[in-house]
C-alpha cells in the first residue's frame, strides 16, 4: 500500500531554511499535486521524498517504514522527471526494461512487465523504435513506462508535461488521469500549471516559502481559500482584490464600503466589531457581470480580449491591488475606453483581514455554485 507521511520535514542550505516544517499524510491511491510560485520549495520537497536530497530534519515514512537514510532505489518509489532522460541508443523496449535489467530479473519476467506497461501506455507498436523517432508525448510515455515496471509504492512526477506544447499537455493530462485510475497508485505531482493541478488532483498542496499555506480538494481551495495568498494563486484569471473599510456585522454577514462609497454585504462570519477596519475584498473575474447586482464597480477597460466563448477586460480600479479583471460572456458589449458598470454579489465575494487571513464563508461547498469555475 502506498501510504506516505511527512513529519516536520525541514531543509537547510547553510543558514537558509527552504523547507520549514512540512507535515502531510497521503493515503494509498491519492493523487496529490504540489503547487506554488517559483522558489516555494515544491521540487525540493519532492526530491527529498525521492531520496535525491538529504533532509535536515523530520521523518519521511513510506508504507510504515522510515526511509530517511535509505537510497532512492530502496524507498519503493519511481520518479518521472521534466526531462525524459531516455537512452538515445536504446530501443523503447530497452529503455523501459532498464531498471529490470539492473535488478537482474529473468528474461521472461522482463518481457512480461515491459509488454504490460506498453499496453497500458499504448506503446506496443513503438517498442523497437529509438527515442529520436518518437514525439514528445511518446517519449514521456516511455519515461512513465520505465517507472511503471518497477511497481513502486509511490510515483513521483516533477513537472513531467512542461516540455510539451499546449495541445499535447491537454492530451497527456487525460492519459495520466486514466493511468492513475488503472494502477490505483499513489502519485505525487509537482507543477506550476493550475490546470494540471485542478483537473488531476484529489488534493492540492499549496506551498509558500517552504510551508504549506493550505491543503485541500481543488474545489475547497477555489471556493474557501484560507488566506489571501491561496485566493490569489488558485484560479485563472486571478482573483481581484480591493481595499475596503469595514462597516458593520449582522446576521447577513459583514458590510464593507468600497473606495467609491458603494456598500456590499459579504456573506461571511465575523466576531467583534469591524467598523473602520482595513479589510480586503476578493472577487473572482468570473463572478462579475454587466447589469444589476447588489453592488457595482465602474470601470473603464484599457484592454479587452475577445476569446469567443469569453470576453476578458482589464481596467484600473480605485483601491484594487492589481489590474482589475473581469471574465464575461463572449457577447458582452465591452470596448476599450468605454465605461461599464460591473456588478457583484456579496455571496460571491471573499473577505480578508489586515493579516491576510480569510473570514469564514457561510456557504458549504454543496451550496456554492461550482458550475462557473474557470481554470
Amino acid at each position: 500500500m502506498g501510504e506516505l507521511q511527512l513529519r516536520d520535514i525541514r531543509k537547510h542550505y547553510g543558514r537558509v531554511e527552504v523547507i520549514k516544517g512540512v507535515d502531510l499524510d497521503v493515503d494509498h491511491g491519492e493523487f496529490i499535486v504540489f503547487v506554488g510560485p517559483s522558489g516555494c520549495g515544491k521540487s525540493t520537497l519532492l526530491r527529498m521524498i525521492a531520496g535525491l536530497e538529504e533532509i535536515t530534519g523530520g521523518d519521511i515514512t513510506i508504507e510504515n517504514r522510515v526511509v530517511n537514510n535509505l537510497p532512492p532505489v530502496k524507498r519503493g518509489i519511481a520518479m518521472v522527471f521534466q526531462s525524459y532522460a531516455l537512452y538515445p541508443h536504446m530501443s523503447v523496449f530497452e529503455n523501459i526494461a532498464f531498471p529490470l535489467r539492473v535488478e537482474r530479473l529473468p528474461r521472461e519476467k522482463v518481457e512480461e512487465k515491459v509488454q504490460a506497461a506498453a499496453n497500458i501506455l499504448q506503446l506496443t507498436e513503438r517498442l523497437q523504435h529509438k527515442p529520436g523517432e518518437l514525439s514528445g508525448g511518446q517519449r514521456q510515455r516511455v519515461a512513465i513506462g520505465r517507472a511503471i515496471v518497477r511497481a513502486p509504492s509511490v510515483f513521483l512526477f516533477d513537472e513531467p508535461l512542461s516540455n510539451l506544447d499546449a495541445a499535447l499537455r491537454a492530451e497527456m493530462r487525460v492519459e495520466l488521469a486514466k493511468l492513475h485510475t488503472k494502477l490505483d497508485a499513489t502519485m505525487i505531482y509537482v507543477t506550476h500549471d493550475q490546470v494540471e493541478a485542478m483537473t488531476m488532483a484529489d488534493r492540492i498542496v499549496v506551498l509558500d516559502q517552504g510551508v504549506i499555506s493550505q491543503c485541500g480538494t481543488p474545489l475547497e481551495l477555489y471556493h474557501k481559500p484560507q488566506n489571501i495568498f491561496v485566493a490569489g494563486f488558485i484560479g485563472n484569471p486571478k482573483m481581484n482584490f480591493i481595499k475596503v473599510t469595514g462597516e458593520s456585522v449582522d446576521e447577513n454577514g459583514v458590510t464593507v464600503r468600497l473606495p467609491s462609497g458603494a456598500k456590499v454585504t459579504v456573506e461571511v462570519s465575523a466576531t467583534g466589531d469591524v467598523s473602520g477596519r482595513n479589510l480586503t475584498l476578493g472577487i473572482r473575474p468570473e463572478h462579475l457581470s454587466i447589469g444589476q447586482a447588489a453592488a457595482s464597480i465602474e470601470v473603464v477597460p484599457t484592454v479587452v480580449e475577445h476569446l469567443g466563448i469569453h470576453t476578458v477586460t482589464y481596467s484600473a480600479v480605485e483601491g484594487a491591488t492589481t489590474t482589475f479583471c473581469s471574465l464575461l460572456p463572449g457577447s458582452a458589449p465591452a470596448k476599450v475606453g468605454q465605461p461599464v458598470s460591473m456588478g457583484l454579489n456579496g455571496a460571491d465575494c471573499h473577505l480578508f483581514d489586515d493579516t491576510g487571513l480569510a473570514f469564514e464563508r457561510r456557504h458549504s461547498l454543496a451550496e456554492l455554485d461550482t458550475g462557473d469555475m474557470h481554470v
